[in-house]
């Protein structure tokens, strides 16, 4: 069976939750299928024509942040019909849904991953924010399957669409320290520092986490402990700056760090770690920091409370009561152990990639 893989940045994963379901996915169904990944060529120096038994294409896009995903996916659709037609596509992100009329008129076979609620993120205008919604339902027209990355998510496309999905979640892996040392190029010591790993969007919450750090050093003032908030954003925004002018000589701004050893260090010997986003299913963040012996306090919302269940504790959006949250780690108020504990043996029964790549083949194969 021939697969395409369209609408992510392509592989190795170097960015976000999707190249990584991607990479994770393909590397454990290469051999018994022929896999095709798309990828955007401005996202990579080289440019080899398989990785593995995978075979890759790589087209530009408009490099918009409105416009560069939807542009990549249009020449990956044309492209595909040109070259691959008898393939089965398997596309993320449900704002590529208009770009595969050509191959549902043609009665290709599409799956389509949908994310995360993109129209409630504060980051768009309601243009956009319009437009991502009816993408959203017009994917449920044009899909033979809509992938829902969890049981919330898919509840909301039952209720609102009426739509049944197949859930089919991220997954992670269980990550040891091997290398403290590499905490000392940030100036951190273990257990002595807050952590949050996320892109600087308002849904993501990373200014409200910097004010109620804060606030938690006002309330414990002989705390030496300092915030490591690591990411940033692809276009700069006001929001962006406002995170920078908050700065201050204990908060730590490293940027985006992609080495995968500095952020299981950073993950490993964090006091605890603040997840903030708000409106996705099932985020891969929050599972790579369940398996690596994190203590987490997710912002209050049902996606959240789904994955993470007793294995931390939780905040609203307020800058006081995640900082109550902060203090309460700080001073032991809490069952670190038994926590943490959870976590790991949620992510080695359920979250992991072994699993997630049978349900995805089982579900295209049903196709």
């Amino acid at each position: 069976m021939k697969i395409l893989f369209i609408g992510t940045r392509g592989i190795p994963a170097n960015y976000s939750g999707f190249e990584i379901c991607v990479q994770e996915i393909t590397k454990r169904i290469e051999t018994k299928h022929e896999i095709i990944v798309y990828a955007r060529k401005g996202h990579y120096d080289s440019h080899p024509e398989k990785i593995g038994n995978i075979r890759m294409v790589y087209l530009p896009a408009l490099n918009s942040k409105s416009f560069e995903t939807l542009s990549h996916t249009f020449l990956s659709v044309f492209h595909a019909l040109i070259f691959h037609w008898s393939a089965l596509y398997m596309v993320f992100n449900a704002a590529n849904s208009f770009a595969l009329i050509l191959p549902w008129l043609f009665r290709r076979k599409i799956a389509i991953n949908t994310d995360g609620l993109e129209w409630e993120r504060d980051k768009w205008n309601q243009m956009g924010k319009w437009y991502f919604q009816v993408a959203a339902w017009f994917s449920t027209k044009i899909g033979n399957t809509i992938v829902a990355d969890g049981k919330e998510m898919s509840n909301y496309y039952l209720e609102r669409w009426d739509c049944p999905s197949s859930i089919i979640e991220y997954g992670a892996y269980v990550c040891d320290s091997t290398d403290p040392s590499l905490l000392n190029q940030y100036g951190v010591r273990p257990g002595k520092f807050i952590l949050q790993i996320t892109r600087f969007e308002p849904e993501n919450n990373p200014l409200l986490t910097i004010r109620s750090f804060k606030q938690f050093k006002k309330e414990n003032p002989g705390s030496t402990t300092k915030l490591v908030l690591v990411g940033g954003v692809p276009y700069e925004s006001d929001y962006s700056r406002m995170i920078q002018d908050e700065a201050t000589k204990d908060i730590i701004l490293p940027g985006y760090i992609f080495d995968k050893n500095i952020l299981a260090e950073l993950r490993n010997h964090s006091l605890t770690y603040i997840h903030g986003n708000q409106v996705g299913g099932t985020n891969p963040a929050l599972l790579e920091a369940m398996g690596s012996h994190c203590l987490i306090i997710a912002r209050d919302v049902r996606f959240n409370r789904e994955v993470l269940e007793n294995g931390g504790l939780y905040y609203h959006r307020n800058e006081i009561n995640l900082a109550e949250q902060m203090s309460k780690i700080y001073n032991n108020e809490i069952d670190r152990n038994a926590m943490i504990s959870f976590c790991i043996h949620k992510i080695k029964t359920y979250y992991n990639w072994d699993r997630i790549a049978v349900e995805y083949e089982k579900m295209i194969v049903s196709l």
